[in-house]
Order: structure tokens, then sequence, then C-alpha cells
């Protein structure tokens, strides 16, 4: 996969890009990162890549120019078409079901803006998504970005240690987690429960099972909703929500 970013802070994303699993995925080949300041595309001669708005108003806007030309410069050589992505509150809330999907992608470009917004015509004519991580507004879209470009690299293959660790993660079923330990099996009085030490795989994916759903009845209902529940999930959720009654 290659990975444009597109900002006029470019180093701030010089110790994401180069640590953890994201130096392990460009060293497996994984990955390629390019980061680009567009404002090197402004036709000012001081380089300015926004303006006020039309009709008056707060703040200013990005322009047009530069960012139409800096998607091209760094698509042209694409052999699929590109996914161009802009970082904005007004998008589609980003998801792990999202990640999944763009992880499939070629070519991935992220715009990651400052200021009061875009020019509509970045909306309309470059872009082919808009996404959020939240309804809050940050000051630019480089930190959305390095969640998001985290959380898609991290699912390309032979970047994680253990290819079922993405597979198992919080929202890849639908479901949060469940709970984990390890070693010491009592610590301090507190105890791994006893199944997780039986050596029975099958009790202890049933456990599995039946902790993520209770964990996510407790802390996210919200998520019941929409997740693919299997018929003993769903038998399980009607007893919890028998007990709340």
């Amino acid at each position: 996969m290659k990975i444009d970013i597109l900002s006029l802070f470019p180093e701030m994303f010089e110790g994401v890009l180069h640590s953890s699993i994201m130096k392990k995925a460009q060293e497996n080949e994984a990955v390629t990162f390019g980061v680009t300041n567009f404002r090197d595309f402004s036709e000012n001669k001081h380089r300015k890549v926004d303006d006020y708005p039309y009709g008056g108003g707060a703040g200013m806007l990005l322009k047009p120019e530069p960012l139409f030309a800096a998607v091209k410069s760094v698509t042209e050589d694409s052999e699929a078409a590109p996914r161009v992505i802009l970082l904005c509150p007004q998008g589609e809330r980003f998801t792990q079901v999202k990640a999944e999907e763009l992880s499939k992608e070629e070519h991935l470009v992220f715009i990651c803006g400052h200021y009061e917004g875009y020019d509509e015509r970045i909306r309309q004519h470059l872009v082919t998504d808009e996404l959020s991580i939240g309804d809050f507004v940050l000051t630019g879209g480089e930190l959305a970005a390095m969640t998001i470009v985290d959380s898609v690299v991290r699912l390309l293959p032979n970047v994680l240690g253990n290819s079922e660790s993405p597979v198992q993660d919080s929202f890849s079923t639908g479901l949060l987690e469940h709970p984990q330990y390890t070693r010491p099996a009592n610590f301090n009085g507190m105890e791994v429960p006893e199944v997780l030490l039986s050596g029975n795989h099958a009790k202890i994916d049933q456990w599995r099972e039946e902790q993520s759903l209770l964990r996510t009845y407790e802390r996210r209902k919200d998520l019941l909703k929409k997740a693919p529940l299997t018929e003993h999930q769903k038998k399980m959720l009607i007893k919890l929500e028998a007990k709340d009654k």
C-alpha cells in the first residue's frame, strides 16, 4: 500500500511514521509513506494557501489550487484509482469497519486541513471520502490522519506479529474485546479466572464470547444494534436484558 499525506506541518509525522508498528510496516514493505507540504504548490508569491470566504464570515478557507495540484502530483503515477480522504468534522464517522475497507486499497491520500474550512470545490470535485474521528474540533487534520493511518496499516498483512490480533480486537467483531490476563495467576490475591487455566479451549472460547458480549452490553449498548450476533449471543443478550428489568 502507498499512503500520501498532504499537510502544512509535515514535521508532525516524523516520529509517528518512524516508530513502532508504522516503522515495522515499512521495514516489511507492507506500506510506503509520502508526506507533502501542499504549501509548495501555492501559486501565490507569498506561498499563501488560504483566503477570505466570498460573502464574508469568520476565518479563512483553504484555496482549491494548491490542493488540486498537490493531489495531482502524488497520484499521477498511480496504477489504481486512489482514495482521496478529507479529514473533516463534517465527515463520516471513522470506524473499524471503515479501517478494514481502506486497508484493501492500493493508494490512500489524506488531506489535512487548517483554518476555518475548505473551499467547497475541494469537497465536490477532488476527494472521494470525508472522514471524522469524532464529534469535536481539532486545530488541524494531522492528528486525525495519524489515527486513521495507524488503524489501517496495522490491518495489512505481515504487519502485526500475530495474524489473529486484528481479528480479535475490539470492534472487529462488532463487540468490545473480552477481558485478558497474563502471569502471575495470582497477584496480591487477585486471581485469573479458572477457565483460562483449564486448557479446555472450547470452554475458553465460550467464556471469551460471553465476556465480550457482557462487556459490550455494560459499556457500549449502542454497538449491539449493528453487531452480527450469533444465535447463542442473541439468547445471552435476552437474558442480560431480562436481568435489568
